[in-house]
């Protein structure tokens, strides 16, 4: 009986020897969750068999679980590297006919493919909960999953139907001599130009000349600029000339009253602007069209909202990251990689939020390391090392033992 005893024994040991050396293989491994071997005594016993009398028959394994602690966050320099901190998971999917296998992840080391979805290192696409361009969410829970897809643009082009400028033209201009010629500066005193967009979203170029013209009421105080404009090499002309610029006495402006409509399809307007005895500067350009905007950056803040940013200044929310829960994650099925399903013993799927009662907070350019503490792991491997020895050496001893007897059985 003492040989089947220490062999449960070294089964265990073995068992420990392999659970620890594994931990300690996956001490780099990100958002690894180190295992922990549960041993149970073997009592056998009958129904008849006094309780004081019983002797036990070994060890057995009782479980080997994850310890789900908090492990390291890391700082990385890629914004889509995230860390939970705290408790939850990440949902990923896989793609194409794998669409409904849901995991469940603690590795956040996440990527764009070529669809500019957002995946791990083996393809499965980052759940989110669609939302509101404000960040809020406009569904939740399992149904309302959907992968995480990185746009390259943003809105429609819009068309420049109004510009802005807010200038200074200077008091002490005098009126040029030569006639307007826009490839001669002296026959102009200043010009400015800013950025327009057509309905296709094409960007060009409008530039303002300002010249000084003579006013013929000879009794007023007004000062008069003339003001031509050009959308590239084309001259734009008001709808109603002349196109000009009337300052009082004091440098303010009269008229126009309101904003000059021209034939590019926009108006112009110089409200705010004023004739003082200072250079000639623009204090303020404004026109309400634009390009769609191209990708220039994605960040995720604490409570999971994914926004991306775009070259015309836009930033819109885009997704919240969907975490996900169990009433036992050490019965989660362990998959590899960081990640795990579901299995009976888990408990059903809860779908959550970040910042959320009972979920972590979001760590963008960041990684979780492992839960493994090196340092406990040799000591336990030199503990199970020695445990394996005694039940051996235990297993020598019997044998010593019984080659005795049959030595004095064949005396």
């Amino acid at each position: 009986m003492s040989f089947f005893i220490s062999l449960t024994g070294l089964n265990a040991a073995q068992t420990e020897l392999a659970a620890l050396s594994n931990n300690i293989a996956n001490v780099n491994t990100t958002g690894f969750k180190r295992s922990r071997v549960e041993f149970a005594d073997i009592v056998n016993r009958s129904p008849t068999q006094a309780a004081n009398r019983v002797n036990g028959a070994g060890v057995a394994i009782g479980a080997v679980t994850q310890q789900f602690a908090q492990g390291g966050i890391q700082t990385t320099s890629s914004a889509l590297d995230l860390a939970i901190g705290g408790p939850g998971f990440f949902l990923v999917k896989g793609g194409g006919d794998q669409a409904d296998s849901l995991a469940l992840s603690r590795n956040g080391a996440f990527q764009v493919d070529a669809e500019r979805y957002v995946v791990d290192n083996e393809g499965r696409r980052l759940q989110v909960l669609p939302v509101t361009p404000d960040g809020s969410p406009t569904a939740i829970g399992l149904s309302a999953l959907q992968p995480l897809r990185i746009p390259t643009t943003s809105g429609l082009p819009v068309a420049t139907t109004a510009v802005r400028f807010i200038a200074n033209l200077p008091a002490a201009a005098t009126v040029p001599v030569p006639s307007f010629n826009r490839d001669n500066p002296a026959s102009f005193n200043a010009a400015t130009s800013t950025t327009v967009y057509d309905a296709a979203g094409r960007a060009s170029p409008v530039t303002l000349y300002y010249r000084r013209i003579e006013n013929p009421d000879p009794d007023s105080t007004d000062k008069i600029w003339e003001v031509r404009a050009f959308r590239g090499d084309a001259e734009l002309v008001p709808d109603t000339p002349p196109f000009q610029l009337v300052f009082d006495a004091d440098g303010v402006l009269v008229s126009p009253a309101g904003p000059i409509a021209m034939s590019g399809g926009f108006t112009i307007d110089h409200a705010g602007s004023t004739q003082l005895a200072e250079p000639f500067n623009v204090s303020f350009t404004e026109q309400n069209g634009y390009a769609p905007g191209r990708l220039e950056g994605v960040g995720v803040d604490l409570r999971g909202v994914v926004r991306a940013s775009f070259s015309n200044g836009e930033v819109i929310a885009i997704g919240k990251l969907a975490l996900g829960n169990v009433p036992n994650p050490q019965g989660l099925k362990q998959n590899g990689n960081s990640s795990w399903t579901l299995s009976q013993s888990s408990g059903p799927l809860e779908v959550g939020q970040g910042g959320q009662d009972g979920f972590g907070t979001i760590a963008a350019g960041s990684l979780e390391r492992s839960n493994v503490d090196l340092t406990e792991e040799l000591v336990g491997l030199i503990n199970a090392q020695r445990t394996f020895q005694a039940n051996a050496k235990a297993i020598d001893t019997a044998s010593s033992l019984l080659q005795t007897i049959v030595n004095l059985r064949n005396s």
